[in-house]
């Protein structure tokens, strides 16, 4: 392979992922600075395509207290939901932020669902006890997306780095330098120095094969961070959304059972009377997804012989128009993807991998440890949704947190922070790893079947229900495949969209996140939001009313803990 170098580029601001947090950010930094800072905008993928896009059901906030909801009922929600891990000041100040944003979203051209009345149109969605997530049909995410590309096109101060692999994260005396990475479309190999980044590059959820994410969502701002000497924060807790499409994963959203869907056992029963007779299948996604786990392994699904098992989704009961008005999507999923028609045929779902309430440890205005780093969007951990997220609080706080840390790097560069020289032995070790190591191995272990075990290993040993003994066999197995990992082979030798290095290097991230999750989960013996232990089944708040931080060394991570912040409401029972 010809790299062609070490080219070099310069910007104010890096924002390294276009998503929702991403592209919020950006309008914030270029508004509030009237276009006068000068961002680099990375992205793994072309700019409108990230996975944000995929969020289907809507996004929470308060816009009708004179009809009962509250920021006291919201802040109660998210906090109960959360299963008490939740800082209580970050989840004050997201409700607070999260109306604005929605009007924000309105002036610059939305096109919301609406009301008769013409307002904004919001729907139930799971732990919320008001109907509070605004909505544009079943496409949610996708005009936001929209929607903030073209608000930022009004702007010019800005360089796109689409098809951008980022390697490493470079610092100097606890400072940021800059990123490395590979331009996939000409295979150069690149330093961008930046006096700020934000981080926003969404999850980590193809530790999992069953899964609703992206291929593309690999935890590379996650893995990146954590070499830097950046802490990852609660990343034990994974959220299994409790309907994803058999055999696929794909999601059909927590609106499907906002506008009265059911889900059914193998006799037509409705299963979520005996798990939470008040809210039903409107209950928390932790509990949802364990009530359907406990229906399928005490026989009461359907079964497969792939081993996905699994339940009805039925929505047959609401008819063609209203599923045709707000969830068409789904019809079209279904159609499309397994050949059946919800409006005649119930679906097929169980929980799946969805999304990962922990991630880079920041703060309440999304700073981390490193000067001059922010993070927001799904890779960030401000401690707003503990143990649990509530569905629709996701999308709003992309929107909420790109606001607070484009606001905040806008203050930051207003301090006059100097560009860093590169740390070029920094450089020089990140592409030794990349072109010299791992380009350069000619080994007999093949990659992808490194990768299709990890996620077999995630999916049996770090599920809905764990065990200690079952995660301590599978933090073996991932210790097994950390060490095969190391003889590998790479067969592609061009340099031009080289996507068999670059899967190299999302299994070597998924598998230092694997390690990570597994063994933060073994340590928390306890039950709490979507960890759930057989061998603990209970809450231990003496214990565990704490948050997990994982710190990079060369011998693997070293875990050290932190207080949740409890402003008004002390923990109690979890009754839905």
């Amino acid at each position: 392979m010809k790299t062609n170098g070490v080219e070099t580029v310069t910007h104010d601001v890096l924002i390294f992922g276009t998503g929702l947090a991403g592209l919020r950010a950006a309008v914030e930094i270029a508004r509030k600075a009237k276009d006068t800072i000068n961002m680099a905008l990375i992205s793994k993928v072309q700019i409108q395509r990230p996975h944000s896009v995929c969020a289907e059901g809507g996004t929470a906030a308060v816009l009708r207290e004179e009809e009962g909801d509250s920021l006291d009922l919201h802040a109660w929600d998210t906090v109960k939901g959360s299963d008490f891990l939740a800082d209580q000041d970050v989840v004050y100040r997201f409700v607070e932020l999260a109306p604005q944003e929605m009007l924000l979203l309105e002036h610059w051209g939305i096109p919301w669902s609406r009301f008769p009345s013409g307002r904004i149109m919001q729907r139930a969605f799971g732990g919320h006890t008001f109907n509070r997530s605004c909505m544009a049909q079943d496409k949610t995410g996708f005009f936001e997306v929209q929607t903030l590309h073209d608000t930022l096109m009004k702007y010019r101060n800005f360089s796109r780095y689409d098809e951008f692999f980022a390697t490493s994260i470079l610092y100097k005396d606890g400072a940021f330098a800059g990123i490395t990475g590979i331009d996939m479309a000409t295979g150069k190999y690149m330093v961008i120095r930046g006096k700020a980044l934000l981080i926003a590059s969404g999850g980590l959820g193809t530790l999992y094969g069953f899964t609703t994410y992206s291929q593309t969502v690999s935890g590379d701002g996650h893995a990146i961070a954590y070499r830097a000497g950046i802490n990852l924060e609660d990343i034990e807790f994974m959220q299994f959304h409790p309907t994803g499409l058999i055999p696929n994963g794909i999601l059909m959203t927590e609106a499907c059972r906002a506008e009265g869907g059911y889900l059914k056992d193998n006799t037509g029963a409705r299963i979520m009377e005996k798990y939470a007779p008040k809210m039903m299948e409107l209950a928390p996604r932790d509990i949802v997804s364990r009530s359907e786990m406990t229906e399928i392994k005490e026989g009461r699904g359907f079964s497969r012989p792939d081993g996905l098992d699994y339940i009805h989704l039925d929505l047959t009961h609401l008819g063609a128009d209203k599923i045709n008005k707000v969830l068409p999507l789904i019809r079209e999923v279904c159609i499309k993807f397994i050949g059946l028609d919800p409006i005649l045929e119930p679906i097929p779902i169980r929980p799946v991998a969805h999304y990962s309430m922990g991630g880079v440890e920041a703060d309440i205005n999304g700073a981390t440890s490193m000067r001059g780093v922010w993070a927001a969007g799904e890779v960030a951990a401000h401690s707003l949704h503990g143990a649990n997220r509530l569905g629709s609080n996701s999308t709003t706080e992309c929107l909420v947190y790109g606001g607070i840390t484009g606001g905040e790097i806008v203050k930051y560069m207003q301090s006059g922070p100097p560009i860093l020289d590169v740390p070029q032995e920094q450089v020089k070790s990140d592409y030794k790893r990349i072109y010299e190591d791992l380009f350069q191995k000619k080994g007999k272990e093949n990659l992808y079947d490194i990768k299709r075990e990890l996620r077999e290993t995630m999916d049996q040993y770090a599920g809905v229900f764990r065990t200690g003994d079952e995660m301590n066999a599978g933090l073996k197995k991932i210790k097994e495949l950390k060490e095969r990992f190391k003889d590998i082979y790479i067969t592609d030798r061009g340099s031009v969209y080289n996507t068999n290095l670059t899967n190299a290097m999302e299994v070597e991230n998924l598998l230092d996140l694997a390690e990570i999750l597994v063994i933060g989960a073994i340590i928390r013996e306890e039950s709490r939001g979507g960890h759930a232990r057989y061998d603990f089944p209970s809450r231990d708040d003496e214990k565990w009313l704490k948050h997990t931080l994982a710190t990079y060394t060369e011998k693997g991570p070293k875990f050290s803990y932190k207080p949740v912040t409890i402003t008004k409401w002390k923990p109690v029972e979890r009754k839905y």
